[in-house]
């Protein structure tokens, strides 16, 4: 490869790992296997070592890859470094590395132990000064950049495997542990999460990360995570000599700490890796790796591994178990969002059963959309490499026989039978009927909410019990219910009269609202709260929107060719007319008021708010915003032309100062508006 082919492939490596480092451990959103990961940083490395000239102190093998997140938690400074460890992906680099620790130290012990799947977190404790021979947790802390962390002590209280006390006589102690999520709470929530039609987890990782990072420690309590002690950090000189046998002394204690063997040599340590990778399918956690570490730790720091790795350790990482699976369906299914999701279905072809990887049986995998399908030559009776990414998701990894046929998506929706159409420029394909049974929830509980048509009271699961008994099936049906009142309090779906008229009173309420709700509210794609509003100041009465041409939303401002095509699309089906000609029937308002303070002081900005104001509420704020010509955005981006900021300003602050956007307070947005 060239050189300048070699500093461009440095360049791509580097942006690449840089953003899923973010996703990982910023996100905890990761979008590839760690596997995948591993595949990136290892090609980096090859490249650093053959042209050392190219490290920089911010490339990604030199640093942990976490930022702390204000939100969660004040920031603290490390009193040890939380560093990573180096990954080997091959028993001879245990074998070198061994060596090279024998070679210095002929009476090196290992510990070998479990690499759990987790997010780390220290803790801290002191001698308390009010009970005689015991110790107190004083704090807590995610690891962050490595350095710099943020403080959970609140949340780490609420967790069970987190000792308040310890009956320990010593000034000082610090223990280094991983929390994580068992299966068991992992599925627990993400069943609870698909009951009220919300959003599950990913996986265990992702969600025990965002559960200790929670503001409130009930929702950490409630949703249970666990934790084990893998290193003791600093304390008392008998725990620190032997990590084997200060890991022993703390589990005496009471304190679980990771399973671990002592051993002498390569040998040991082999079988031990295997025997730990024996038992990946039968743990309650997920693993990914095993970890190896200098046993004596006054001698780990004899071998260093770079500012980003802790020394003394390596981490062997599994290969992904692979199984050649035979297709036999592809199931199609429609999401909420209207978003067809396609799943294969398939056996093992040595066993003719549902393939056994990291000790689970799996028969079912993800097939993402139709681009994958194509490219991955999907079809029914085709052969396919199998493997669990990150030990966790079932994944097809190649095509080993192809079909004779191709699978291809249906033109129309399985569910309603209406067309489907595919998003531009993705590989979407969705439903966009807004009354089709598979997103009937979704579309009327977006109508309900607090952006759209407002209506208290009316959530998913109260919106999931009406359509199952038959009284919605589109929005237009909720100027209905007035009708069934009596039969609804007798069957008690709603609750008792009090709550049945509250609710009716509330929906009464809304046929008042401004238009901009009820164009909201009708989850045309692409059109929010914002292009609502804009659309709204070019007519004077909703039904206009009927005989608006392609050309005729383009001449408004903000509107582009997608969107255009989207409400045209939208107002020119004959079962979108008639919804909205049922509701102003039902007295929905339908009438545009001109607000005669508006002005255009804001035009072509975009503002962003943050934080707790002196005087304004956000969404007063906001409205003051669009009233005044600007756009009210929800995140920061490089288009965001300032940011009006109050108390408490947290992660949107931050993202603001560092691209360099203006900061406005209250004060300074209420003279500009002036």
């Amino acid at each position: 490869m060239a050189e300048k082919e070699v500093i461009q492939r440095y360049k791509e490596l580097s942006d690449t790992i840089r953003y899923h480092m973010d996703r990982y451990y910023n996100q905890d959103a990761p979008e590839i296997s760690d596997y995948e990961y591993d595949q990136l940083m290892q090609e980096l490395k090859k490249i650093e070592a053959e042209n050392p000239e190219l490290v920089t102190a911010d490339s990604p093998s030199q640093i942990v890859g976490g930022t702390a997140k204000r939100e969660a938690g004040v920031k603290v400074t490390h009193n040890v470094p939380m560093l990573s460890i180096e990954d080997v992906f091959d028993k001879a680099d245990v074998s070198a590395w061994i060596n090279k620790v024998h070679s210095r130290h002929p009476d090196a012990e290992f510990s070998v132990e479990q690499k759990i799947d987790g997010l780390s977190m220290t803790l801290r404790y002191e001698r308390d000064p009010d009970k005689e021979g015991y110790m107190k947790l004083s704090l807590a802390e995610t690891r962050g950049d490595g350095m710099v962390g943020e403080d959970v002590t609140v949340n780490a209280l609420v967790i069970p495997d987190v000792k308040k006390e310890i009956k320990l006589d010593a000034d000082y102690l610090e223990l280094r542990g991983e929390v994580y999520m068992s299966h068991e709470d992992f599925d627990r929530f993400n069943e609870n999460q698909e009951k009220l039609g919300k959003k599950v987890a990913a996986n265990p990782r992702n969600l025990a990360a965002g559960t200790l990072r929670q503001l409130d420690s009930k929702v950490t309590k409630e949703r249970g995570l666990k934790m084990f002690i893998f290193n003791i950090q600093d304390g008392p000189a008998d725990l620190m000599q032997s990590h084997c046998d200060g890991l022993d002394k703390l589990k005496a204690l009471g304190i679980p700490v990771v399973a671990h063997k002592k051993c002498r040599d390569y040998e040991e340590v082999s079988a031990a890796i295997d025997e730990i990778g024996e038992t990946r399918g039968d743990l309650e956690f997920d693993l990914d790796g095993a970890v190896i570490k200098v046993d004596n730790t006054a001698w780990r720091d004899d071998f260093p591994a770079g500012s980003k790795y802790s020394s003394g350790h390596i981490a062997y990482k599994y290969p992904p178990e692979e199984r050649v699976v035979v297709m036999d369906e592809i199931l199609v299914d429609v999401g909420r969002t209207g978003k067809l999701t396609f799943t294969g279905q398939f056996h093992d072809k040595e066993t003719g059963k549902p393939a056994r990887l990291c000790g689970t049986s799996v028969s079912r995998a993800t097939l993402h959309n139709q681009d994958y399908i194509r490219e991955m030559k999907v079809g029914i009776g085709g052969s396919y490499k199998l493997f669990k990414s990150g030990e966790i998701i079932p994944k097809l990894n190649g095509c080993v026989d192809e079909p004779q046929v191709i699978y291809e998506a249906p033109h129309n929706c399985p569910v309603c039978g209406h067309p489907l159409v595919r998003e531009e420029d993705t590989a979407d394909i969705r439903c966009v009927n807004p009354t089709c049974p598979a997103q009937v929830t979704r579309t009327i509980a977006y109508f309900t909410s607090r952006d759209a048509m407002n209506i208290m009271g009316l959530g998913d699961t109260l919106i999931e019990a009406l359509t199952k008994d038959g009284y919605l099936s589109n929005y237009a049906d909720i100027y209905d219910l007035y009708k069934y009142r009596d039969e609804m309090i007798e069957k008690g779906i709603i609750g008792k009269e009090k709550n049945t008229d509250k609710l009716l009173a509330e929906i009464e309420k809304s046929k008042s609202n401004n238009p901009v709700q009820l164009l909201t509210g009708l989850a045309i794609r692409n059109v929010g709260k914002a292009t609502a509003r804009e659309i709204m100041k070019h007519i004077t009465e909703f039904t206009e929107l009927f005989s608006i041409t392609v050309d005729g939303f383009l001449s408004m401002p903000d509107i582009g060719e997608t969107t255009a095509n989207d409400l045209y699309e939208f107002f020119h089906s004959e079962d979108n007319r008639a919804l909205v000609m049922r509701m102003k029937e039902s007295g929905v308002n339908m009438t545009v008021e001109k607000d005669e303070d508006a002005s255009d002081k804001l035009a072509g900005m975009t503002i962003v708010v943050t934080g707790t104001l002196p005087t304004l509420g956000r969404k007063e704020a906001e409205e003051l915003i669009t009233k005044n010509g600007g756009k009210a955005a929800g995140s920061v981006s490089k288009k965001t032309s300032m940011v009006l900021a109050g108390e408490a300003a947290g992660s949107k602050l931050t993202k603001a100062q560092d691209l360099g956007i203006k900061i406005i307070d209250e004060a300074e947005f209420l003279e500009m508006i002036k």
